[in-house]
């Protein structure tokens, strides 16, 4: 267990199981923490495993702004606390992007995406059509549970649901905060933000494996690809929103053949 300030006198709080493997930082997604991660830290006992929370999540501190760059910088910033030396990045939902956008301006090992498209335009016509609703706080909890029952699909059951159920907090602030460009910006602006946070990967081999238990659609893998060459793009069909929950197991055999193809 340890903190660190961030660049803007943010306490982010994080986990760190030390040991001399190839350290792998895990990054959770939105109204969840490093908690999330357990049935996959347990099964990583050869690897560092860094597990943090971001702002506003966990026992981190809230802040100013919870935009994608300002998350993407904590994690930079963990990496260089901690010397971490090319580490894999994985992380989930809001984590994925973040992630993606770390390994856009970080050297690091590989990325792993799990569950979070970057092609933003659909999502955001969904929250759009939400958005009263997610302002107004008496009717923000029942529509934050209501989307997230809905990705979570019927295969998360038993101590996996529970895990989730019980370590989320949606704090609307920070929620709203995170999503503040999806209602303040058109998809043409959004599409820019995720084409600069991308970036970095231009001319970059490093392996990037986008794992989806929800269909990202047709088409998404070649969209990816243009940003992202070495990008692989992989369905577990009716895993859901949570297929490295789901299968635990399996996902860890899926990330250990993925580092295997990790130079350096």
């Amino acid at each position: 267990m340890g903190s660190f300030t961030s660049f803007d006198d943010t306490k982010i709080h994080f986990d760190d199981t030390g040991g001399d493997g190839r350290a792998v930082v895990l990054v959770h997604g939105i109204t969840e923490s490093s908690r999330c991660w357990g049935p996959i830290t347990d099964r990583l006992g050869d690897h560092r495993v860094v597990t943090v929370d971001l702002r506003g999540h966990g026992r981190s501190e809230t802040a100013d702004r919870y935009d994608l760059e300002a998350m993407a910088t904590d994690v930079v910033m963990l990496t260089a606390h901690l010397h971490l030396d090319r580490p894999h990045l994985v992380g989930h939902s809001l984590g994925g992007a973040v992630v993606s956008a770390t390994g856009a301006a970080a050297d690091v090992a590989s990325v792993i995406n799990v569950d979070q498209s970057l092609d933003l335009a659909g999502f955001q016509a969904g929250l759009l059509e939400n958005e009263t609703m997610l302002r107004d706080p008496a009717t923000f909890p029942l529509v934050i549970n209501a989307l997230f029952d809905d990705m979570a699909g019927p295969m998360l059951q038993g101590d996996a649901r529970v895990l989730v159920e019980t370590t989320r907090r949606a704090d609307q602030d920070v929620v709203l905060g995170v999503w503040e460009l999806m209602f303040s910006m058109s998809a043409d602006e959004i599409a820019a933000v995720v084409d600069a946070a991308l970036a970095g990967y231009a001319g970059n081999d490093m392996p990037y494996l986008s794992l989806f238990g929800i269909d990202p659609g047709d088409g998404y893998g070649d969209w990816l690809g243009r940003s992202i060459s070495a990008a692989v793009v992989e369905l577990w069909d009716d895993h859901g929103h949570y297929p490295h929950l789901v299968d635990p197991d399996r996902f860890v055999d899926r990330c250990r053949e993925h580092w295997a193809g990790a130079s350096g």
